[in-house]
């Protein structure tokens, strides 16, 4: 798989000192996901099955013992991620994963 937009995660934590601790486990789901090839959300769920699928490609995961969440869409069929937002879970509920 490809990622897209990585600078999205290393912002995240560069410019907000006190979500340093995300930066390990996020780093390990991207490197894990470049290695994987993902066809279906079967697939994802498979490698990952805290993740919550949801409608249009739209997936969010669990990051860093279940502190923070990340939510990308996925294009199966050319095997690309885009990474749509990581926060925290009081700052994922003030957002619309499916349209972020």
């Amino acid at each position: 798989m490809r990622v897209i937009a990585v600078s999205t995660l290393k912002a995240f934590w560069e410019e907000n000192p006190e979500y340093s601790d995300a930066a390990d486990s996020a780093l390990a789901w991207y490197r894990h996901v470049l290695a994987a090839d993902w066809k279906i959300p079967a697939d994802v769920k498979r490698d990952y099955r805290n993740a919550s699928i949801l409608k249009d490609g739209r997936v969010v995961f669990n990051i860093a013992g279940n502190k923070y969440r990340l939510v990308v869409w996925i294009n199966y069929a050319y095997q690309v991620i885009y990474i749509r937002f990581i926060g925290t879970h009081a700052q994922y509920d003030k957002i619309d994963a499916q349209t972020v």
